[in-house]
């Protein structure tokens, strides 16, 4: 490390830094013209709404103007991730004085004109948000629901070597449940490969409407808390702006020698495992330097600190005279030249190039990524002489490609990096294969007895939604690729991270200079229709319900019915970019249907007429309309929605029945409404525009209704999906009790086709008590009829007589 000594004349320097920060985060929130304070202050020059965010705003400016001190010293690497995302207007008065924001904004000069355009447009209309957002340059972490700072921190670290990451996060985050489970990262973080993270826990006392726990508890009972995360905590307060700079630049040039002394030594071979990493503890008022007291009431230090601590500015004299008057506090004429520049003492302060911390690649990781070495699929792919005869554990072949893509990327000529991130349910979920060549990672000790368990290892499992689904998302962002795997009910605790995450790349997409990021790519198994070990509370397929509405230039929801087609689409996802990917597949043993060449036909489809499953008669010149269609998106799905057409094929042969397989949900929305969605003239060559659709879906049945609403008689459409019905039993009674069964859906065919089919009577009758005899069975022998339990296709019996 370089000489850590910080004179009084660049504590001068940085202070009045600062105090441009604070200028143009104030200037910001309020006014809307004279930016400058060039002239007096007069009412027509404040905004008409004052949206924005002060109290944790000079917090955040300060460990700006120390770090940027920090990176000029010792030309690290550093990413700042902003825990308090609502202090927006000090990232952005940060990344405009070090010159990044005018690069990214050239419309946004800086000079007088330019600022006047920032202040203008924060919180306007046509403008930019309040937030920390995805507009913010060096930015990948908005805040605006807060938990996730630190995660997202963590990703970000993950196979980044050389970056450290500061991540700010502020008391009143620190007591959501997501960031107290992001303290663990001790226990992941492995020097010998990756980064580091520096937390700085921003306590100023008070959140919204009130104080904060760690606001208000000792500093012995805080440090004792992070020591028993696995972090070395060191603590600075105080409100007299020199000592606490003087502390903090003092604490960041500790932390950082003292992470690179444990890089150093677990690079060298040394087992640092067990050493602490550093945090640092500040404490600083809130709506620090602002005005103190408001009408008698003390506003610094408090919450009435944390939003816009001066209102109705426009028609209170008093209050635009105290506006003034805490504006040039900040003396903006020795800030800003004649020309409205920065005064050149203070822009030289600023680290140079991508060392700045809004031009850092590590913000906008689509400059780092590297394409995903994907081998050939054709090694995993299952052979399939004759469909729905074969069983396979449908996501075992995805393990084997993911412990491929460990393997490559791990040589020099592999490709980008890869993780799997899970909640201890990797093996669970027929994934187990990549511990053939990678442990799961763990910097605590072990025992003999553990499993699959190392510092090195790159599977990453711990027993939280929210640090997977987060860790992922910084390491996408910081330019990685990776897999979230999770059992579908339980990826609902995290299911607002993936709704900010696809409003995140929803705005990505248009900013130019953002460059294309991996996509998120979420893993559903261990589904709703099967409990297995577990009963009704494992039985929950929401996070689709949640998805389909959002942006549709970034969700896609996919339900592969087989292992071919599960291949085909992880390659797809995998290679694809600035999306939300939802996969949706069982783990257990299903019937196979695709080879791996026809799946690639069926996925690139969307959706396919399976015409071996049919018995439609095809004649030329005829009109394509068969007497009903029979519809499945999803594994168990398509199961029973074949065993219901081999029902009808085999009790009404004349009965023209045509199978559908929708493997790419959002397929069935209009083309004017998704990228993926279906021209009219395809849909209705696939579901006909009269005949009646039994739809047999993975999820709640009103999510295919929300879907096709505008298409051509949506009223046909009957669909059979999860009905909230479940407990610990049977695979045929879940789908029984959610009236879903093969036998359901043979009654509703018949209820619905163009024509009563011959012994259509008997068909239905024989259906019935199939249910009834099925309903008793499961009660005596503690498993399923032997005709379902055994089922493939072929398997059904002619009626007799």
């Amino acid at each position: 490390m370089a000489d850590q000594s910080y004179t009084d004349a660049e504590l001068d320097l940085d202070l009045r830094w600062w105090d441009a920060a604070n200028y143009l985060t104030v200037a910001q929130i309020y006014l809307q013209d004279n930016a400058l304070l060039r002239d007096p202050l007069r009412p027509e020059h404040v905004k008409p709404r004052l949206l924005g965010h002060w109290g944790t705003s000079p917090g955040l400016s300060a460990i700006y103007a120390v770090l940027n001190r920090h990176i000029r010293r010792t030309g690290a690497d550093v990413l700042y991730v902003t825990g308090p995302g609502h202090g927006g207007p000090a990232l952005v008065a940060s990344t405009y004085l070090e010159g990044t924001y005018s690069e990214v904004y050239p419309h946004v000069g800086r000079d007088a004109e330019g600022v006047q355009r920032l202040c203008r447009q924060f919180s306007t209309p046509g403008g930019i948000p309040s937030h920390v957002s995805v507009q913010t340059p060096g930015s990948i972490h908005e805040g605006g629901e807060l938990g996730y700072a630190l995660a997202h921190a963590g990703g970000a670290a993950f196979d980044r070597p050389e970056l450290l990451v500061a991540c700010v996060i502020g008391d009143g985050e620190a007591e959501t449940g997501p960031l107290s489970a992001s303290w663990k990262l001790p226990a992941f973080l492995n020097p010998r490969r990756d980064g580091a993270v520096l937390p700085i826990l921003h306590l100023n006392g008070a959140k919204i409407a009130g104080p904060t726990v760690l606001g208000r508890s000792s500093d012995d009972d805080v440090c004792a808390y992070l020591a028993g995360q696995g972090w070395a905590p060191v603590v600075v307060a105080g409100d007299d702006p020199r000592p606490v700079f003087r502390a903090l630049d003092a604490a960041v040039a500790s932390a950082h020698a003292r992470i690179a002394e444990i890089q150093r030594d677990a690079r060298s071979g040394v087992d640092t495992r067990g050493r602490r990493w550093p945090a640092v503890v500040l404490r600083t008022p809130k709506g620090w330097t602002g005005p103190h007291t408001v009408d008698g009431v003390l506003i610094e230090g408090t919450h009435r600190a944390h939003q816009v601590p001066l209102s109705g500015v426009r028609d209170n004299p008093a209050h635009l005279a105290l506006l003034e008057e805490w504006m040039r506090s900040y003396r903006p004429d020795e800030l800003f030249d004649a020309a409205g520049a920065l005064v050149p003492e203070l822009a030289a302060l600023a680290p140079v190039g991508d060392k700045r911390m809004g031009a850092t690649p590590y913000a906008n990781g689509g400059r780092l990524r590297m394409p995903l070495a994907i081998p050939d699929l054709a090694r995993y792919a299952l052979e399939i002489d004759m469909p729905a005869t074969t069983l396979h554990e449908t996501t075992r072949v995805l393990g084997e490609l993911m412990r491929d893509l460990y393997a490559d990327t791990t040589r020099p000529d592999g490709g980008g990096p890869f993780r799997l991130f899970c909640p201890d349910e990797t093996a669970s979920n027929r994934l187990g294969a990549v511990f053939e060549v990678t442990d799961r990672c763990w910097q605590l000790p072990s025992t003999a007895d553990d499993d699959g368990l190392g510092p090195d290892g790159r599977v990453m499992e711990v027993l939280s939604e929210h640090l997977c689904q987060g860790w992922l998302e910084g390491y996408l962002l910081a330019g990685g690729h990776g897999i979230f795997a999770s059992y579908e009910a339980f990826a609902m605790v995290s299911v607002s991270m993936l709704i900010q995450h696809t409003k995140w790349l929803q705005h990505a997409a248009e900013l130019r200079w953002r460059a294309p990021v991996s996509s998120l790519n979420v893993l559903l198994t261990s589904t709703c229709w099967r409990n297995d070990h577990n009963g009704f509370s494992h039985q929950g397929p929401g996070m689709i319900d949640a998805a389909i509405p959002l942006a549709p230039q970034v969700v896609r929801v996919w339900l592969p019915p087989d292992s071919n087609t599960l291949l085909s689409i992880a390659d797809h996802c995998l290679r694809s970019t600035d999306h939300v990917n939802l996969i949706v597949v069982d783990k257990q043993p299903h019937l196979q249907y695709l080879t791996l060449e026809e799946a690639d036909e069926h996925c690139a489809a969307g959706a396919s007429v399976w015409g071996w499953a049919g018995t439609e008669e095809r004649v030329p010149g005829v009109p394509d309309e068969p007497d009903i269609v029979l519809a499945a998106a999803g594994d168990v799905p398509t199961q029973e929605i074949l065993a219901a057409a081999e029902l009808l094929r085999v009790w009404v042969p004349h009965l023209q029945v045509r199978v559908v397989n929708v493997v790419d949900l959002m397929a069935l929305l209009p083309e004017s409404v998704h990228p993926h969605g279906f021209p009219e003239e395809k849909f209705v060559g696939l579901f006909t525009a009269g005949t009646d659709v039994v739809f047999a879906f993975h999820g709640y049945s009103r999510a295919v209704h929300e879907l096709l609403h505008g298409r051509t008689g949506p009223e046909r459409f009957h669909v059979r999906g999860f009905s909230e019905q479940g407990t610990t039993t049977t695979p045929f009674d879940m789908v029984v009790l959610n009236r879903m069964s093969r036998y359901h859906l043979v009654l509703e065919a018949l209820r619905r086709a163009r024509r009563i089919p011959e012994r259509g009577t008997e068909l239905a009758d024989f259906c019935r008590a199939q249910l009834a005899r099925h309903h008793d069975y499961v009660r005596e022998h503690l498993e399923d009829m032997p005709e379902v339990r055994e089922w493939t296709w072929g398997f059904t019996a002619p009626p007799e007589g």
